[in-house]
């Protein structure tokens, strides 16, 4: 089964990396949800939550103030302004 790999940044810190099967964000333009295979896609990332289906382990909420979101080859980059996992998320690998 394909997946994506995904890192997340902010400004100041790393916040996570590892391989998930689902990333949903807020764009400018609204809501996205991205599986494997993805066309390439570069976005403005609106204040809110991320959501990541990691592919082992439960889901992950990392709260953003805005930001970057790119997609290209199942590699999702996700550089935010500022960013905080949600209370029960861990961080991933780096």
């Amino acid at each position: 089964m394909a997946e994506l790999e995904v890192e997340i940044v902010a400004a100041d810190h790393f916040v996570w990396s590892g391989a998930a099967t689902m990333v949903k964000a807020r764009t400018s333009d609204g809501e996205i949800g991205i599986l494997p295979g993805h066309s390439p896609l570069l976005a403005i990332l609106a204040e809110g939550e991320l959501a990541i289906e990691p592919v082992s382990g439960s889901r992950i909420a990392v709260v953003v103030d805005g930001g970057f979101f790119s997609v290209d080859n199942n590699r999702v980059v996700i550089v935010a302004d500022n960013a905080k996992m949600g209370d029960s998320a861990t961080a991933g690998i780096r």
